[in-house]
């Protein structure tokens, strides 16, 4: 055979071989996402390591749930009572707190009781009834160092944030110590988006009689604040003059720009209707949608990455928003059915919905999908979509918001105006940011 046909047999094996390989790959579809997975120390470790001072021979209260862990998984009540560390640092664990859901997170109602812990024989004293509140300060004496150590999701609508401020506060009146034990922000720290909450609806203060408290809208920060809880804990105390001796045991190895399942740490549920990343992701998005006749998927596998009513036209709404081109995300027609939802909404019906799909989660901008979705809802069906407006802009941000998108305004425009006080928040922050 001459050379040249040599060559040309040797391309054509090539092709084939080239052929073969693209049919196998388009057969196992594209290859998985490649994580840069990084050993993240949460803040309980690094106390019981290396700061274990702050509680050695002292009688603690702590505030936690079922995600206050350490990078093994052990709980912080199995750690402070049992691990050598604490028990040769003389620590006694004498009182125990929990924020809405309860200690382990189950709990999807109001008015959660308190309860003995069978472990431990310690009372978990519920912070959460009729709303959120602080521990009460007759529950505090005796002790003499407050822990606090709950998870954050990165969003300003998160009634554990107001614990956190509240048990501050209890902290200062009652002259004790408090530790925040820091965790990761799940949708990381370097996005800050949406509208801030109008000062004229914050309430930071602790709930009185006569006049109720807002965990869930405390302070105007943006609806997505790229802050760790320990970060936001050094912002209240110093702005809102609260005087607490506070200490912020910082976590080890995280990275601003770290997503949560690149820490190492196991994903705990933070709360019962968030069961994956992708839902934290989601949430800020559509927990507006709270305060409306539409279902967020509560009741589902999937809460809060869909929405849904019975009046609700899907197939038009999603052409809508397909139209827009919104970064790194798709929407999706769908039918779902709410099982037992926990907000009443449409149980045990098979409802039309739009699926919100994440194609690229660092190109998402949360706040404008839920203000697109509740532009495209509005346009389409007015008439059925019931709001409560209080309720809703204490969760979006303002009322100038919801207005606009109501008037049928681009939402990406009615967003741009917000941008400048979102910006300036950023810039406002960098002096309570423990984390590059």
């Amino acid at each position: 055979m001459t050379d040249g046909r040599w060559r040309m047999a040797l391309s054509g094996l090539l092709f084939c071989h080239l052929l073969s390989a693209v049919c196998l790959l388009a057969q196992r579809g594209p290859e998985p996402v490649r994580l840069t997975i990084e050993k993240v120390t949460p803040g309980i470790t690094v106390l019981l390591e290396k700061r274990v001072g702050l509680i050695q021979h002292r009688r603690l209260a702590l505030v936690t749930n079922q995600a206050g862990q350490d990078e093994r998984g052990r709980s912080d009540v199995d750690i402070l009572r049992a691990d050598p560390r604490a028990v040769n640092a003389g620590v006694r664990l004498v009182a125990l707190f929990a924020p809405e859901h309860g200690i382990r997170g189950t709990e999807d109602h109001s008015n959660v009781a308190s309860e003995v812990d069978a472990k431990s024989g310690l009372i978990v004293h519920s912070l959460y009834g009729s709303q959120t509140i602080g521990p009460p300060d007759s529950l505090l004496a005796g002790v003499e160092t407050l822990i606090v150590d709950l998870p954050d999701i990165g969003t300003r609508t998160w009634t554990f944030t107001g614990v956190m401020l509240y048990t501050m506060r209890a902290a200062a009146r009652n002259h004790i110590p408090i530790l925040v034990l820091d965790r990761p922000n799940p949708i990381t720290g370097t996005r800050t988006e949406g509208p801030l909450l109008d000062s004229a609806i914050a309430n930071p203060d602790d709930p009185a009689p006569g006049k109720p408290g807002k965990a869930f809208a405390l302070y105007p920060v943006p609806l997505r604040h790229g802050m760790t809880m320990g970060e936001m804990a050094l912002l209240f105390n110093d702005r809102l003059k609260i005087g607490a001796d506070l200490t912020v045991v910082p976590m080890e190895g995280w990275r601003r720009s770290a997503w949560y399942d690149e820490t190492g740490l196991k994903w705990v549920r933070p709360s019962p209707n968030l069961p994956t990343l992708t839902s934290a992701l989601i949430y800020p998005a559509l927990v507006a949608f709270e305060a409306t006749n539409v279902s967020v998927g509560r009741g589902t596998s999937d809460a809060f990455q869909h929405v849904g009513a019975p009046w609700l036209r899907a197939r038009e709404i999603v052409d809508l928003l397909q139209d827009r081109g919104i970064p790194g995300v798709k929407f999706l027609a769908e039918h779902f059915t709410p099982s037992a939802p926990t907000d009443g909404k449409y149980g045990g019906q098979s409802i039309p919905g739009v699926k919100i799909v994440v194609t690229d989660r660092d190109r998402v901008n949360a706040a404008r999908v839920g203000a697109a979705l509740f532009w495209a809802i509005a346009q389409t069906s007015r008439d059925s979509l019931k709001i409560r407006d209080a309720a809703f802009d204490e969760r979006f941000g303002a009322a100038r918001v919801r207005e606009a998108l109501l008037r049928g305004e681009d939402p990406d425009s009615v967003l741009d105006r917000e941008l400048p006080a979102t910006i300036a928040f950023r810039e406002s922050i960098k002096a309570y940011l423990l984390y590059r």
